[in-house]
């Protein structure tokens, strides 16, 4: 993402003009957004938890006080039991389009009501499963990587899809709050340190996350689900920046990827050891000589690597604002339709945690295939 600090979601693009009243409801009624089906054999679950990291104050607005996190869980369940999970509040999404698309047409209750997969207080299927933890781009939700928390819960993992407080457009706490990115979002320069500073403390959430899922007495009542030694993260945009820099500081995290995140700064030689990275993103900005930070960690993944990019796709073609874009009749012409990007993304992120987690040979990690030809493999000297 070549200005992280100017968040071009593509929720702007949903600011069609409404001429009269019958016309909004209209668009009310018409819209029904809907996530891909999980491709995976197992239902899925879904809860919510709320983290508070007392040994942290809130590196944003100290006066908040402590840090403190939103995550939903996702997880293999005995059957699609439970109410269907909600994909955000009205007051999240409405949150969203005020601060994105003030006026715009699509309303917020079309945006909360996007049919999920998901069930909240599904039983959990028996089991010890890897956990894979997912980070979003900065001012993004957390929602927009549901279909992928989804997917892979689908497949047989347990995934925590963090969101960061004051990171994104706009979070609901159980407090009754709704708390935006104002600190970092409106201000014309990154804080000091730039990007860095973000994924520092970032990093910080991810491993207080882990924490709370593995300790002796975690914050989660199904923890006992995960595999505690077999642990992955991936994160689109920032969030795919945050997954090498927490890689660097934690050593529990086996397996990383960046969805077409650029690094602030590139990787360091060394940091991530022997263990295997994915990088994934756009042609557009990635390709080999596009995106000097990809350039500059190439060099220093020293382990397992591959390095994909999908032609047609743009940076938010990795997450579920493809689907609005489309709702929006805003889709880019020429581009992927957000069913296949979706479709893509998640079968290689898939197949690379079943590879590095799951310890099962991916033949589709190993080369271009006549199946994908959106899909190209890079292997820059």
């Amino acid at each position: 993402m070549k200005q992280p600090y100017i968040l071009a979601l593509v929720l702007p693009l949903l600011l069609m003009p409404c001429a009269t009243p019958s016309a909004a409801s209209a668009t009310t009624t018409a819209v029904k957004l809907e996530l891909p089906r999980p491709t995976g054999p197992y239902p899925v679950g879904r809860d919510i938890l709320h983290l508070v990291d007392k040994s942290r104050t809130d590196p944003w607005v100290p006066k908040d006080g402590p840090r403190q996190l939103m995550v939903s869980m996702y997880y293999p369940a005995r059957s699609a039991t439970g109410a269907s999970a909600p994909y955000m509040t009205v007051e999240e999404a409405r949150s969203l389009l005020a601060r994105k698309a003030p006026g715009a047409t699509l309303p917020a209750e079309a945006i909360a009501a996007t049919r999920t997969y998901a069930h909240t207080g599904a039983d959990p299927k028996k089991g010890r499963y890897p956990l894979v933890v997912l980070s979003s781009g900065l001012g993004l939700h957390r929602a927009g990587l549901t279909s992928l928390a989804e997917d892979l819960g689908s497949r047989g993992y347990v995934v925590a899809l963090v969101d960061h407080a004051y990171e994104s457009s706009g979070t609901a706490f159980p407090d009754g709050r709704v708390l935006t990115c104002a600190p970092l979002c409106d201000q014309p320069k990154p804080p000091e340190g730039g990007q860095a500073t973000i994924t520092k403390s970032r990093a910080k959430d991810i491993s207080f996350v882990i924490d709370r899922l593995t300790d002796r007495h975690p914050a989660w009542k199904q923890a006992r689900m995960i595999a505690t030694k077999r642990i992955g993260m991936a994160g689109h945009s920032l969030g795919g920046d945050t997954s090498a820099a927490t890689m660097g500081v934690d050593k529990r995290i086996q397996a990383g990827a960046n969805l077409d995140g650029t690094f602030h700064p590139a990787i360091p030689a060394g940091s991530l050891g022997k263990r295997p990275f994915l990088l994934m993103g756009s042609q557009a900005d990635h390709v080999p000589g596009k995106d000097d930070t990809w350039d500059g960690s190439w060099p220093n993944i020293s382990g397992w690597k591959r390095w994909l990019t999908v032609a047609g796709t743009s940076h938010s073609s990795f997450t579920d604002l493809s689907i609005l874009e489309k709702a929006a009749g805003m889709s880019t012409p020429g581009g992927l339709s957000p069913e296949r990007s979706l479709q893509l993304t998640r079968a290689y992120v898939g197949a690379f945690f079943d590879q590095q987690l799951k310890h099962k040979k991916q033949p589709l990690l190993d080369g271009p295939t006549p199946a994908n030809p959106e899909v190209a493999f890079h292997n820059p000297s």
